[in-house]
């Protein structure tokens, strides 16, 4: 051992320094590389990515706009690219959340399988494995996809058509009953596509182990046993759950956002794509809070009648006895779960589909000035000008 300390120990102790200039710093075993992360090292460049992704979303878009051309606003092209955008923002989500739907649909059927959502995962990770978790998730994909774009498309038809037959003026004055009727009178036509597809996810979902591989092989088990009316006895209660269910997302969600832009600085078109899509993130996950309220008691039943109703019993008679069984407390059982899941769910429903319209060239949904009472005066007095001008020019 050295009696005295070696030069490069006297050189560190004794090496100028100044209050202002902080010793170096080496990197420990566990802190980041920075040199790695540039990119994010700070809000300027940020930004940069942002706006460069910005500009590449722009150019798809344009892209896109160019190859379908001019789409007038309620045209069947209009329509149809409505029901495409319905089609992604349904099929996709409720694909993504089928382990919450699973777990719910276990509870409600069987309140006592599972404490929670974690205990459920676990319990059926340990006997399905990972794959079990996502158990239904075929028949979510190509039964939600076919409600979503059902109902996105027919929602937009039906909008327009109660409008023109309102009037102008009407349709503005009841624009809450507008968007009521135009809701259910969707919704009621996408169930019809839905059902056979509830009917097999409800099942596999809620028998253990499933009683299916697939959509199509669920399909053709029921259909076998049941005749095709075994995959619409559940239709009756599925109405009961998505007309309410749809009417309070619509118009609740129209509502929300009219009150958020109206809140605002400025005109919802003078915002940028990104602050309409997450007003409409917004708007659609407080909407998804009262839908699944609203609709809960209904999504029981469903779960229940499509597990639990015998052949050849009559849907009151089902109900009854099913009622009798759970009470009305059961009805409600899983609606925390259900809460975060639809709320999430429509969140991101209306976030997708406003995005596809923007990618389309079409204004977001909801939020905009009112037309009839502002063109109806303004447009009248234009005109009067206009007339007064030419007479005194001739």
């Amino acid at each position: 051992m050295p009696l005295f300390p070696s030069r490069s120990s006297i050189n560190a102790a004794f090496a100028p320094t100044t209050p202002f200039q902080e010793p170096p710093q080496h990197r420990t075993q566990w802190q980041a590389r920075e040199e790695l992360y540039h990119n994010f090292a700070t809000g300027d460049q940020s930004q940069s990515l942002t706006a460069a992704a910005q500009q590449e979303f722009d150019k798809v878009s344009q892209k896109a706009q160019q190859k379908t051309g001019k789409i007038e606003l309620y045209s069947g092209q209009y329509y149809a690219a409505c029901t495409f955008g319905g089609l992604l923002a349904c099929g996709l989500t409720h694909t993504a959340v089928t382990p919450l739907d699973l777990v719910k649909c276990r509870r409600q059927v069987d309140s006592k399988l599972y404490s929670g959502n974690f205990d459920g995962w676990r319990k059926i990770a340990r006997a399905d494995g990972v794959r079990g978790i996502f158990t239904g998730w075929t028949p979510t994909f190509f039964g939600y996809s076919v409600q979503g774009a059902a109902k996105y498309g027919f929602y937009e038809y039906f909008k327009k058509f109660y409008a023109d037959l309102a009037g102008e003026e009407n349709a503005y004055k009841y624009k809450t009953g507008l968007y009521l009727s135009a809701s259910a009178s969707a919704e009621f036509l996408a169930d019809i596509g839905l059902c056979p597809f509830e009917a097999v996810k409800v099942r596999m979902q809620t028998t253990m182990p499933p009683f299916a591989t697939g959509t199509f092989n669920g399909i053709s088990k029921i259909t076998s046993t049941e005749g095709f009316a075994g995959l619409y006895k559940g239709l009756n209660p599925l109405w009961g759950r998505q007309i309410p269910y749809t009417m309070m997302k619509f118009a609740s969600f129209e509502t929300i956002v009219e009150m958020i832009y109206a809140r605002m600085a400025k005109p919802k078109n003078e915002y940028s794509k990104t602050t309409q899509t997450a007003v409409s993130f917004t708007g659609g996950y407080l909407a998804g809070i009262l839908c699944a309220i609203v609709s809960h008691p209904a999504d029981v039943l469903v779960s229940k009648l499509n597990a639990d109703r015998k052949p050849g019993e009559s849907f009151g008679t089902a109900t009854s006895r099913i009622y009798s069984n759970i009470g009305f407390a059961g009805l409600w059982n899983g609606l925390p779960v259900r809460i975060v899941m639809i709320g999430t769910l429509t969140g991101l429903q209306w976030m997708i589909y406003d995005y596809f319209k923007i990618f389309m060239g079409f204004p977001t949904t909801g939020g905009a000035a009112p037309p009839a009472k502002d063109q109806g005066i303004t447009g009248k007095a234009e005109a009067a000008a206009e007339e007064l001008k030419s007479k005194v020019k001739a």
